[in-house]
């Protein structure tokens, strides 16, 4: 297992460990995080900690691909623990964050329905020859979308100090990217899509 590779499986660790945190019932246990007045924002300990742990996890999801690249280190098994990660991290925390009402639940609704149409295409034209890389709205998306859940993370501080929803205006932003980005990849491979194999 090279490098890049432990880097994924470290941010698999991390995805579930956020899972983790958010979802267990510590009450049940008699510990309960603090919870900080920040200015009249409040903020969760538990939010803060899988703030980190998020923001973390996001780097090694730069740092696998730079250092894949960068040496000729990229694998199949690779490339493949990569895409679960990614899924992992970001689809699980928007449905988490969704479900506890701190964003819309159309964000995740949108995001893994556009993942879902994408990975299909990518596979369709994979079993017909060709390799769909990723494109620039795909990319702006992923950094909106990672940006946008860490602001969340931490109450949109310090930006909700002078009342701008940063943090939701990054989301929605990242969801209309996710629409044309999955129409941008349907539309560059329809013909690859619609031909015999």
């Amino acid at each position: 297992m090279n490098l890049p590779t432990k880097l994924t499986v470290s941010r698999i660790i991390l995805s579930v460990l956020i899972i983790f945190i958010l979802l267990f019932p510590f009450y049940l246990i008699n510990i309960n995080f603090p919870v900080y007045d920040v200015n009249g924002v409040a903020i969760d300990l538990k939010y803060i900690i899988s703030g980190v742990f998020f923001i973390v996890a996001s780097v090694t999801d730069w740092l696998d691909g730079y250092i894949a690249r960068k040496y000729g280190l990229i694998t199949n098994t690779g490339k493949m623990l990569d895409a679960i990660a990614d899924k992992v991290l970001v689809n699980s925390v928007l449905i988490i964050l969704a479900a506890v009402g701190k964003i819309n639940a159309i964000i995740p609704v949108v995001i893994v329905l556009r993942d879902i149409v994408v990975n299909a295409i990518k596979m369709e034209a994979a079993g017909k020859g060709k390799v769909i890389a990723a494109i620039k709205s795909g990319k702006l998306k992923t950094a909106a979308l990672m940006v946008g859940t860490t602001l969340v993370f931490f109450s949109n501080l310090p930006f909700e100090l002078i009342n701008v929803r940063v943090a939701d205006f990054l989301l929605y932003f990242a969801t209309i990217m996710s629409i044309i980005s999955m129409w941008q990849y349907y539309s560059m491979n329809k013909e690859i899509l619609k031909s015999s194999k």
